[in-house]
């Protein structure tokens, strides 16, 4: 951390009582960031550092916490400040204990009370980013207007960019061709969505409240987020029964789930590389498969 004094300052700015840093030690921040918790004067933060051109990361990741703690569902820690100084951008957040053991079937209850906040369209305020991607939220009154141009057709720009080779294009310019074929009868609501969530991303408080970090919000399909829950190994099989007894899912979602994954297999493809290339090759196969 190059500039402490101005975390310091920035921190006192956003509570009114002055801060001072005691001690500091680094921790895991995923592959994107470094990260510190702070402590002084009885108080405790967790801080993200980058290079500052991922200052509107932070913003947007802030400002994403921000929305999803107005739903009053699923725990998030509470976003304290962003600034930048000496070259580098932070993000200060509030410093949540995590590790406890708790209910998988209340996180699923209250994942479904966040999806019931809801906006007047899909996308969001704000671009914010999907791992170190951008993410394209840019509104749209159709869902499926959006899912073509600003998740599938972006991704598979950035998959051209990195010459990931024309199966992949030709595969996914069939697939944007017949979405349609997706959603019949199904029109979703644009609910409040994490828009990354892993299991990576959620724990439990030592108290046993559920809580999730390292968001990508926007306003979308509910079904993108519980889709998204199945991907890297799933959140067991009480959160499902629980969210599904708070608010049913319509049958179709069952084939939706792997199209909605096939996103963040492509985003990890352009990424990435390696595997992901044919996994999401084998992805689009299978979801064309299904509409003859």
């Amino acid at each position: 951390m190059k500039a402490p004094a101005a975390v310091e300052a920035a921190i006192s700015a956003a509570t009114e009582a002055d801060f001072h840093i005691a001690s500091s030690r680094a921790v895991g921040g995923g592959c994107i960031n470094q990260a510190y918790v702070i402590e002084g004067v009885g108080r405790r933060y967790f801080v993200k550092i980058n290079s500052t051109e991922h200052a509107g990361m932070f913003e947007a990741e802030a400002r994403g916490l921000a929305e999803l703690e107005s739903a009053r569902a699923l725990r998030v820690p509470h976003p304290i400040a962003v600034g930048s100084a000496d070259g580098e951008a932070f993000l200060v957040l509030e410093h949540l204990q995590l590790g406890g053991s708790g209910d998988m079937a209340e996180m699923g209850r209250r994942l479904a009370l966040q999806h019931r906040k809801t906006a007047a369209a899909f996308g969001w305020s704000r671009d914010n980013t999907i791992g170190s991607t951008p993410q394209i939220n840019t509104q749209a009154g159709d869902w499926q207007a959006f899912l073509r141009e600003h998740r599938f057709g972006y991704q598979l720009r950035l998959a051209a960019q990195n010459g990931l080779g024309m199966r992949i294009q030709r595969l996914g310019d069939e697939l944007l061709a017949r979405l349609e074929g997706f959603f019949p009868g199904y029109r979703p609501l644009s609910s409040l969505l994490h828009g990354d969530l892993w299991g990576g991303n959620a724990a439990f408080s030592p108290a046993g409240e559920p809580v999730v970090f390292d968001p990508a919000v926007y306003y979308g399909d509910r079904e993108a987020d519980l889709a998204m829950t199945e991907l890297f190994g799933g959140f067991g099989a009480g959160f499902y029964a629980a969210y599904r007894e708070a608010w049913p899912l319509d049958p179709g979602y069952a084939a939706r789930k792997t199209l909605y994954n096939l996103y963040h297999i492509l985003n990890h493809a352009n990424l990435f590389g390696g595997g992901y290339v044919g996994q999401a090759e084998n992805m689009m196969q299978r979801l064309l498969a299904e509409l003859k």
